[in-house]
């Protein structure tokens, strides 16, 4: 801890930055997004995380610059943590940010919570003679083995294999141009050797934001698709949190999943609205 702040000692370096929720990068962004020629707004902020001029430049067309900075440098830095964050807004002499008695308390909290997920209240097994395992560490090609810092994605693509052209094109459309979005696309991402559905669960429930459900005549045949779609939709009936997104590439023959029918659609069969795809569904995977 760089004892930058007035929170309680916590080691803020073991801490990732995907520790603070919403709601501390809304108040971050009310600190630092108002240009000052006092001290350092966000502009100086993407400059210590290596942002380049074209880059920031770029950046001012957001609502809200702060968040967008935070999470492309989240996205790109795998060491992000909470206390290079707090170094940086010491650098720029942004104490008012430091001291701050509200966000301090959220920052305090949000660090807690995840220190307490990392090492839970340890109770007395039966099986204790048996040995642990980290069946859901490692599970993607950049996770951490230990599980200390997990990769996370904008969203899990559920797809079949007979789709998997499209899946490459919306690879270059939303992780390959300035959308930077993180995707899980399990042929890709993830490691074999567990068990698929354990990974599965794990990925849609607590590693993915949203679920984007590419629909197709040969997506109404795959179990494993029917469980994606099933199992996410059971985590938050009527998809109210855990935003589904279902997608249509290519005219279908068979009829529209009925367990979808109340979810708008994004539809790329419609050459009138082609044009507007791709921003439409980046636009989806980006809402808090």
């Amino acid at each position: 801890m760089s004892g930058a702040t007035d929170i309680p000692d916590i080691d803020y370096s073991v801490i990732p930055l995907t520790a603070l929720n919403f709601s501390v990068r809304k108040k971050l962004g009310l600190f630092l997004n108002p240009s000052t020629m006092v001290a350092g707004d966000w502009t100086a902020l993407a400059e210590l995380m290596g942002f380049d001029y074209l880059e920031i430049k770029n950046y001012e067309q957001c609502q809200n610059p702060t968040k967008k900075v935070l999470e492309d440098w989240q996205a790109k830095c795998p060491a992000a943590t909470v206390d290079k964050l707090l170094q940086m807004l010491k650098d720029m002499e942004r104490d008012d940010v430091l001291t701050d008695p509200q966000l301090c308390k959220d920052i305090e909290k949000d660090c807690r919570k995840f220190l307490e997920t990392m090492n839970p209240v340890q109770v007395p097994e039966v099986t204790s003679c048996e040995p642990k395992t980290q069946e859901m560490s490692g599970i993607t090609i950049d996770d951490d083995p230990l599980g200390h810092m997990p990769e996370l994605f904008d969203a899990f693509i559920c797809y079949c294999q007979s789709d998997i052209g499209f899946v490459h094109e919306m690879i270059r459309q939303l992780e390959q141009t300035e959308c930077k979005l993180k995707l899980c696309v399990f042929d890709r991402d993830v490691l074999p050797g567990t068990c698929v559905w354990s990974i599965t669960s794990e990925l849609i429930e607590r590693r993915c934001k949203r679920m984007v459900v590419v629909i197709s005549d040969d997506y109404l045949d795959s179990n494993s698709c029917d469980f994606q779609t099933k199992f996410a939709l059971s985590l938050s009936p009527g998809a109210r949190t855990k935003r589904l997104i279902p997608v249509i590439y290519k005219p279908m023959k068979k009829p529209f999943p009925s367990i979808l029918r109340f979810l708008t659609l994004c539809d790329y069969t419609k050459p009138c609205t082609q044009s507007w795809f791709w921003s439409r569904l980046a636009r989806a995977l980006t809402l808090p």
